[in-house]
């Protein structure tokens, strides 16, 4: 596993405590899980993604990332209406390790609360989180 000063955290990303990462794009939100989550997760071997279209709640479980470890949950970070998923992900699920918070994206999503994004950690803050979890 990385070392904490290893992890790659992009300022211009929001955390969640779940190790979900946001980036704001205009009025639309791309969803993945941060270098911390999948360099502790192993291969990804594959993505349950939500369907296009429904909505949800910050909090709520939206997929779930199987991995040769252990299947973890994906819970979002944001409100709101799932407008894509990253198709590329069902033919190769490894985008996730390799490419984060580029094609390793899993969901975009149409915020319902914007407000949403002010109780996300800044990169900072989520290192900071990190450190206290090793």
């Amino acid at each position: 596993m990385k070392a904490l000063e290893e992890v790659n955290l992009p300022d211009n990303l929001r955390y969640a405590e779940t190790h979900e990462w946001v980036r704001l794009d205009g009025d639309i939100a791309f969803v993945g899980v941060s270098d911390y989550a999948q360099d502790s997760m192993g291969d990804i071997t594959f993505v349950e993604f939500p369907q296009v279209g429904d909505t949800l709640q910050k909090g709520e479980q939206f997929g779930s990332l199987e991995s040769t470890k252990a299947v973890s949950e994906l819970f979002m970070p944001v409100s709101g209406e799932i407008l894509a998923i990253n198709e590329s992900l069902a033919e190769s699920p490894g985008l996730v390790n390799s490419d984060p918070y580029g094609e390793g994206w899993i969901v975009q999503v149409k915020p319902s609360h914007i407000e949403d994004m002010e109780s996300l950690a800044g990169a900072d803050a989520y290192r900071e989180m990190l450190g206290g979890l090793e």
